[in-house]
């Protein structure tokens, strides 16, 4: 049997190279802007979407990939790939349905050939090293079943928290309280959030001023991964590379860093977090 196909969602936030160097298959996600509707990552970029959504007064909206979009991916696949099967990696189910679409998608095919439809119970990076593992996996020629038992390891093991710079976004998209975005931003409040078990964004602990947050999600970080040394780490800005400098350089002290991956925090997540976020995301080497 042919190697696993590799497909994902936009909200993966993988870097391009990434993408084409593994040859995976991504569904975007839908962006709305008013009525200007974009399609994530392909007609519009984290670059553009970061200054639109600064200059609008109005927060956009998102919309899930749909059953119909993930029917065409998967059938075009079984086209290319007859005898492959396909792993389909995707965002959170307490954050979004689209992992529903595609489950759903899965069971109108006519004689689909095996597709493992996954929920990451993560999101951007956080699940997109996991696709990026498993492209790599399946260009090694490994099984299906390999794949998904190495990716659920590294779940198991991978270590993500993301720094938000303003509560305002959480905010208007119904997140938090009004008077608890107001009070934060008066205090210059830097909320340090993580996602649980199950896949839900939750608050980890909120700290004065973004250098003192940054040096408490290292402290964090340390305290999860113990006496592990070597590890790989991920960074996502928005659209704003050098943010990153500070976590890199504060992490080489303590760590021999492997793999080392900067990233966009994408439009459709943005669009929840707002710009100035960072997320940090650790696995091991």
């Amino acid at each position: 049997m042919a190697h696993p196909v590799i497909v994902t969602d936009s909200t993966a936030d993988i870097p391009e190279e990434l993408v084409n160097k593994y040859d995976i298959h991504v569904v975007p996600l839908r962006l709305m802007f008013g009525e200007e509707t974009f399609e994530d990552g392909v007609d519009i970029s984290a670059e553009v979407f970061y200054k639109r959504l600064v200059q609008s007064e109005q927060l956009p909206t998102t919309s899930q990939a749909s059953p119909a979009d993930y029917i065409e991916a998967y059938q075009n696949l079984m086209n290319m790939f007859p005898d492959s099967p396909i792993i389909s990696f995707h965002i959170s189910s307490g954050l979004s349905g689209t992992y529903q679409s595609a489950l759903l998608a899965k069971s109108m095919l006519d004689d689909p050939p095996s597709i493992y439809v996954v929920d990451s119970k993560s999101a951007s990076y956080g699940f997109g090293l996991l696709v990026v593992h498993a492209a790599r996996l399946a260009a090694e020629g490994k099984t299906a079943a390999e794949i998904l038992d190495a990716v659920e390891q590294v779940r198991r093991q991978r270590k993500l928290y993301f720094l938000v710079d303003t509560l305002e976004y959480l905010q208007k998209g119904g997140r938090i309280g009004k008077a608890a975005a107001v009070i934060g931003n008066l205090l210059n409040i830097k909320p340090i959030l993580s996602i649980d078990e199950e896949g839900i964004i939750y608050a980890v602990e909120k700290v004065r001023g973004r250098k003192k947050a940054i040096s408490r999600m290292i402290e964090r970080f340390q305290a999860d991964l113990g006496g592990i040394r070597n590890i790989n780490v991920a960074v996502g800005h928005t659209a704003d590379p050098a943010s990153a400098d500070p976590v890199l350089e504060e992490l080489s002290r303590h760590y021999n860093l492997g793999e080392v991956v900067l990233t966009n925090v994408g439009p459709v997540v943005g669009t929840h977090v707002g710009p100035g976020t960072l997320a940090v995301f650790i696995w091991p080497n």
